[in-house]
């Protein structure tokens, strides 16, 4: 396929970014500072302002899909969603936050006692970008939670995936490397399960 993806440079884009192209899918990859970008055969390196929404559509257009690995701090969900729209593109895949995951029946994961305060503003804002993908009636859209700690690591292939509740291992622990979200992100592109849905992935 012929997928742009909006900050391929960054810790999980980049992860995504390599996925792809070891797949030999072709791919723009939008970022702020290109020429981080690796020089790879497959790979098209374009200077993308998250903010533009005119500038966004123009590099989005003519692909078969659009992933998002942004922070959602630094962008507006509504801009890219629109961006992605006018561009022509019906599927769009956006790298989620873990903090809107349950715990509990009712209770996310950002509302329990040892979820570090610093992290609130950025979850609230994926728990917001959630919510404008699910009020959507044009896009294919999914959005990728990964489990409550991501970090560089292995890429395995073996992992689980879930719904709207947090996965943890048998000892209780929450956890997916870089690269195995980026396998399961790949593979949701590939072969699509699940379409207009929130889902996670972990070990």
């Amino acid at each position: 396929m012929k997928v742009a993806l909006i900050g391929a440079t960054g810790n999980v884009g980049s992860r995504i970014l390599a996925e792809l192209l070891s797949r030999k899918h072709t791919v723009t990859a939008i970022a702020r500072h290109p020429e981080k970008a690796p020089a790879r055969p497959g790979v098209t390196a374009k200077r993308g302002d998250v903010f533009d929404k005119a500038g966004l559509t123009a590099l989005l257009a003519g692909h078969d899909a659009a992933i998002s690995a942004v922070r959602f701090s630094g962008s507006d969900p509504r801009t890219l969603i629109d961006a992605v729209k006018a561009a022509g593109l019906r599927r769009y895949l956006v790298v989620g936050g873990a903090g809107s995951l349950e715990v509990a029946p009712g209770k996310k994961l950002i509302h329990t006692p040892e979820f570090p305060a610093a992290y609130k503003p950025e979850t609230g804002k994926g728990g917001e970008f959630l919510q404008l993908l699910r009020a959507e009636k044009d896009l294919d859209w999914i959005f990728l939670s990964p489990s409550a700690m991501i970090a560089a690591g292995q890429r395995t292939g073996k992992f689980r995936l879930g719904g709207d509740q947090l996965l943890t291992d048998a000892s209780g622990k929450s956890s997916i490397s870089y690269e195995d979200f980026a396998v399961a992100l790949v593979d949701e592109l590939e072969r699509p399960a699940h379409s207009r849905r929130r889902f996670t992935v972990g070990y």
